[in-house]
């Protein structure tokens, strides 16, 4: 092993790395400036300090007989990328996780020329995300989910609780942009919701004004339609801010009757039964629940099978492998390639 290229710090593409290096401490962690934060935040729990090597989409970096080559690519947490490997036995390219979102609210769309210009050079084999690829069509972009919150927010005369991924920055970004617009204050609740948030300001992800965060503490004594608060908790976790919060458990929250929650993210298949059950406790406290049922509160982050199409006939590959899908999304996938 010369490497471990990592395309981004979701947890189902970083969470086994710290008992990887535990076997081979020595392997070189690759990846973008956010990826290798969220990356070397893991180990240090661990207790690892692992050799990284940092890359930009547009570079390339060589390990072993390996030259990688890399691509911007949008999904739904900062600094993802597509991977080019050019070996002596041929040229490899993987997705990783990828939407092709002609409006993306970070400016940085998916390099869609760029692999176009590799696929000319010749791809024998793409590695291509089949998450979505029984969905026709094109997906909604990231930045249809602003308006929405803005709109749910306005009509709202409480506290607000939205609900999202920790590693979503640009949703996150979407919410404080809509709060401070209507004169509302923030609040990170929940572990992983605060150190992320911390990490994305730090390295320049996340734009807001000190003034404008607040500690849960604060965030408590503010009048309830000045606040919003950002928690994690959307899979209905037993532990989460916010099943915790609807069992009355939370040390610094009490939801009251008039709270709206809105549930910013997708049901992950499995969760049902714990993310109804929130949602049921919410509803016997008193408070409203909004999902992307109601409104534009969340688009996905995996391409649909129109944006396949198009990586299909930009890259134009010798073979593919369809990867990152249950048996029915990746024959679905094929059937498209």
């Amino acid at each position: 092993v010369e490497a471990l290229v990592v395309t981004h710090a979701h947890e189902d593409h970083i969470g086994a790395i710290p008992h990887l290096l535990k076997l081979r401490a020595d392997i070189p962690i690759v990846g973008s400036k956010f990826t290798l934060a969220l990356v070397a935040e893991k180990c240090r729990e661990h207790r690892i300090k692992p050799v990284f090597i940092e890359v930009t989409e547009g570079g390339r970096s060589t390990h072993g007989v390996f030259e990688c080559q890399y691509f911007a690519v949008n999904h739904s947490i900062p600094g993802c990328l597509a991977i080019g490997i050019h070996t002596g036995a041929g040229t490899v390219l993987h997705t990783g996780d990828i939407k092709l979102d002609q409006l993306p609210p970070d400016g940085r769309p998916t390099d869609l020329p760029g692999m176009s210009r590799l696929g000319d050079a010749g791809v024998d084999l793409f590695l291509c995300d089949s998450t979505n690829s029984e969905i026709p069509g094109v997906g909604p972009s990231e930045s249809e989910v602003g308006p929405a919150l803005h709109r749910l927010m306005r009509g709202a005369e409480g506290r607000v609780i939205v609900a999202c991924f920790a590693s979503n920055v640009d949703r996150v970004q979407s919410i404080i942009d809509a709060a401070v617009a209507l004169g509302r204050r923030v609040s990170f609740v929940g572990r992983s919701m605060v150190r992320n948030m911390g990490i994305a300001r730090d390295l320049g992800y996340l734009n807001v004004a000190d003034e404008d965060v607040l500690d849960i503490a604060a965030a408590e004594m503010m009048p309830a339609d000045r606040v919003v608060l950002i928690t994690t908790g959307t899979q209905g976790e037993p532990m989460a801010a916010l099943s915790r919060m609807s069992r009355g458990e939370h040390r610094s929250i009490t939801l009251t009757d008039g709270d709206l929650i809105i549930l910013s993210s997708s049901l992950i298949p499995g969760n049902e039964e714990a993310v109804f059950g929130v949602m049921d406790s919410l509803a016997k406290i008193g408070a409203r629940v909004v999902t992307n049922q109601h409104a534009r509160v969340h688009v996905s982050g995996h391409a649909y099978a129109g944006e396949l199409l198009f990586l299909y006939n930009a890259v134009r590959p010798r073979n593919v492998m369809p990867v990152h899908g249950t048996w029915r999304m990746l024959r679905a996938n094929a059937a498209l390639a």
